[in-house]
């Protein structure tokens, strides 16, 4: 007679845990106390910014806010998302969409970089240390880069936090002089 009581008990478990009403309040639950005791500070978002980026010549970076990057080789631009009263390692998650494929993509980290089928996207995945609350990613214009819209998405977890479009124009030539006529 035990054994039946046993089985009964564990069918009746089963039940209540695959039951979509009994179930999905008690997971949720759980899943909240989980998180809440692997992250020990909320995430909020105090300000997100995009920009070009120039270095001085003491190596400093300053992001120079702007929808529109020049297509010139070498040009630096990114977003910087400061965090509040945020310290500790944070991981986040960026996909970069742009209007076609480039010619070729270039990062330091292919652990973790993948690109969608068509070659137009881009995910990347870091865990950073912050001391500041600041969390930051930037790419570099190359040969091939194309012009047009492009868009990029930072999340924490499944939530997105900033999101940026910007446009990558081409450089203005700037007409030549012409001697004047005698």
């Amino acid at each position: 007679m035990q054994p039946r009581i046993w089985v009964s008990s564990i069918a009746l478990i089963f039940s209540w845990l695959t039951s979509p009403v009994l179930a999905g309040e008690p997971a949720k639950f759980f899943y909240t106390l989980a998180q809440n005791h692997t992250k020990t500070q909320a995430i909020v978002v105090d300000k997100v910014e995009f920009g070009v980026l120039r270095a001085d010549k003491d190596g400093k970076v300053t992001l120079i806010p702007t929808k529109k990057v020049p297509l010139q080789e070498g040009t630096m631009y990114g977003w910087r998302v400061q965090l509040k009263d945020y310290q500790g390692e944070v991981t986040w998650r960026e996909i970069f969409q742009l209007p076609k494929r480039p010619e070729t993509w270039g990062t330091t980290n292919t652990d973790n970089f993948s690109l969608s089928t068509d070659g137009t996207a881009a995910e990347t995945k870091r865990t950073d240390l912050t001391k500041d609350g600041v969390i930051t990613n930037s790419w570099t214009i190359a040969a091939g880069d194309p012009i047009g819209k492009h868009t990029i998405e930072v999340y924490i977890d499944d939530r997105r936090i900033a999101a940026f479009e910007f446009e990558v124009v081409p450089v203005r030539q700037e007409s030549p002089v012409s001697a004047p006529r005698i």
